[in-house]
Protein backbone atom coordinates (compact mmCIF):
# COMPACT_ATOMS: atom_id res chain seq x y z
CA UNK A 1 0.00 0.00 0.00
CA UNK A 2 1.09 3.45 -0.91
CA UNK A 3 2.34 5.88 1.96
CA UNK A 4 -0.83 8.30 0.35
CA UNK A 5 -3.27 5.45 0.44
CA UNK A 6 -2.17 4.24 4.24
CA UNK A 7 -2.38 8.02 5.59
CA UNK A 8 -6.14 7.94 3.76
CA UNK A 9 -7.03 4.75 4.91
CA UNK A 10 -5.81 5.96 8.60
CA UNK A 11 -8.19 8.78 8.36
CA UNK A 12 -10.69 7.02 7.30
CA UNK A 13 -10.92 4.78 10.53
CA UNK A 14 -10.02 7.35 13.75
CA UNK A 15 -9.12 6.06 16.89
CA UNK A 16 -11.30 7.06 20.14
CA UNK A 17 -8.55 9.71 20.68
CA UNK A 18 -8.69 11.32 17.50
CA UNK A 19 -12.24 11.94 17.76
CA UNK A 20 -12.16 12.86 21.83
CA UNK A 21 -9.54 15.67 20.45
CA UNK A 22 -11.71 16.64 17.37
CA UNK A 23 -14.91 17.29 19.49
CA UNK A 24 -12.48 18.55 22.86
CA UNK A 25 -14.26 15.84 24.80
CA UNK A 26 -12.79 13.90 27.31
CA UNK A 27 -12.63 9.81 26.63
CA UNK A 28 -14.98 9.18 29.18
CA UNK A 29 -17.15 11.04 27.53
CA UNK A 30 -17.26 9.11 25.02
CA UNK A 31 -17.34 5.92 26.73
CA UNK A 32 -20.39 7.45 28.44
CA UNK A 33 -22.21 7.99 25.12
CA UNK A 34 -21.39 4.40 23.97
CA UNK A 35 -22.77 2.94 27.13
CA UNK A 36 -26.11 5.20 26.60
CA UNK A 37 -25.69 4.21 23.13
CA UNK A 38 -25.43 7.78 21.93
CA UNK A 39 -22.23 7.45 20.56
CA UNK A 40 -21.45 7.18 16.97
CA UNK A 41 -21.05 3.50 15.29
CA UNK A 42 -17.82 1.64 15.98
CA UNK A 43 -16.35 -1.06 14.88
CA UNK A 44 -14.24 -3.14 17.50
CA UNK A 45 -10.70 -4.45 16.44
CA UNK A 46 -9.77 -8.12 17.41
CA UNK A 47 -7.48 -6.46 19.84
CA UNK A 48 -10.11 -4.51 21.41
CA UNK A 49 -9.64 -1.60 19.98
CA UNK A 50 -12.25 0.67 18.76
CA UNK A 51 -12.61 2.53 15.41
CA UNK A 52 -15.13 5.06 13.67
CA UNK A 53 -15.79 5.50 9.82
CA UNK A 54 -15.15 9.18 9.23
CA UNK A 55 -18.34 9.03 7.10
CA UNK A 56 -20.29 7.60 10.35
CA UNK A 57 -18.66 10.22 12.44
CA UNK A 58 -20.17 13.03 9.75
CA UNK A 59 -23.41 11.42 10.15
CA UNK A 60 -23.74 11.48 13.62
CA UNK A 61 -22.80 15.08 13.73
CA UNK A 62 -25.14 16.07 11.72
CA UNK A 63 -27.69 14.10 12.69
CA UNK A 64 -27.56 15.67 16.35
CA UNK A 65 -27.31 19.58 14.23
CA UNK A 66 -29.89 21.73 15.83
CA UNK A 67 -32.91 23.19 13.13
CA UNK A 68 -32.03 27.02 12.10
CA UNK A 69 -34.59 29.44 13.27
Amino acid sequence: MTPDREGQRQREHLKVADICSELGIARSTFYDWRAKKTAPPCIKLPNGELRVRRSDLDAWLNSRQEPQP
